[in-house]
């Protein structure tokens, strides 16, 4: 198993700032889904980036450029498959309270999966930002790029994927924290009080 941390986009909401790189509880949030990255795969993962900067972010990562310019996560996700052989664990780096455990058993369940995606509880119904994916989703993933539907999770009605249930993601706590993602200042705040919170339990 090979691991992905999708660091595409703009920042636009974030003044432009990589937001991967601001600190959660004194850590930074690229430095965070490394090591649950790592801690999930036992190898470091790859940073997916397009930024000039992006190789000073994490010297010790390979850091790749997308494969397929201006797609949004959908060529992330296309790309961390490209980059290698085998399935890849992908995990956005705005999302700094995924626990290594998760991943660890998203791992273990991954085996004969075209596709295992985290399920989420909001409208989305998915996570495709935390979720594991066979070499057989870049063909579906590359003929949505072309019809130019970037939607993260717009293939997965192509392959046979399976959800890692809501159940599953709640025995590693609440959903809605684990997959709490920073696109803005005030959600960069919101992060340190959750942080905060989970410190004291």
């Amino acid at each position: 198993m090979r691991g992905a941390i999708l660091a595409g986009g703009t920042s636009s909401r974030f003044g432009g700032q990589p937001k991967g790189l601001e600190e959660v509880g004194g850590e930074r949030i690229i430095d965070r889904v490394t090591q649950s990255l790592h801690g999930a795969t036992g190898r470091p993962p790859i940073l997916i980036a397009n930024a000039p900067e992006a190789n000073d972010w994490r010297p010790d990562l390979t850091v790749v450029h997308d494969a397929i310019r201006n797609c949004g996560s959908l060529g992330g996700i296309y790309t961390a498959l490209m980059a290698g052989s085998g399935p890849v664990l992908v995990l956005a780096w705005d999302m700094p309270f995924v626990p290594v455990e998760l991943l660890e058993e998203m791992v273990r369940r991954s085996e004969g999966c075209e596709a295992l995606v985290a399920e989420r509880a909001d409208a989305s119904g998915v996570e495709p930002l935390c979720a594991i994916y066979a070499p057989v989703c870049a063909t579906p993933i590359r003929e949505r790029i072309a019809e130019e539907d970037f939607r993260a999770a717009g293939f997965l009605d192509a392959v046979s994927y399976t959800k890692f249930s809501l159940d599953d993601v709640s025995r590693f706590g609440d959903p809605a924290t684990i997959f709490f993602n920073v696109n803005t200042p005030a959600e960069l705040t919101r992060a340190q009080e959750l942080w905060r919170d989970l410190s004291d339990q």
